[in-house]
């Protein structure tokens, strides 16, 4: 019997959070849909060029929150402490076929990295 959707998606977010991209993306499908703030993104290579940056370069952690799931789909809901944003709280409905993730709903608060921003923007001037 394959993992669930739960099982996939805290696999992969243990992963990528844990700054193991390779191994993140090791349960993303190849024709992944993401829906993502800035917009739709597809294929995983796609993918990983949205992730990787966050996870490499802006985590210092993740708090999980909440998880919940079935055999096909899961969400987590959990608080990422980044570089420009103390409190970052992000949630991820992803639907799994075949152990990979085939569609993610990622939205998290943009507030704190518009904020980061703003203050970056002041202290240029």
């Amino acid at each position: 019997m394959s993992d669930s959707a739960l099982q996939i998606a805290l696999a992969h977010h243990r992963a990528w959070t844990g700054k193991d991209l390779d191994l993140a993306m090791s349960y993303i499908a190849d024709d992944v849909v993401c829906d993502a703030p800035a917009g739709r993104l597809t294929g995983v290579r796609a993918y990983r060029e949205f992730l990787g940056p966050f996870a490499e370069q802006l985590l210092i952690r993740a708090e999980m929150i909440a998880a919940f799931g079935d055999d096909d789909t899961a969400l987590i809901m959990y608080d990422a402490e980044t570089i420009p944003a103390r409190s970052a709280p992000a949630a991820e409905c992803v639907t799994v076929r075949d152990g990979k993730i085939v569609y993610n709903r990622f939205i998290f608060d943009r507030t704190p990295f518009a904020e980061f921003s703003r203050r970056q923007e002041q202290a240029r001037r």
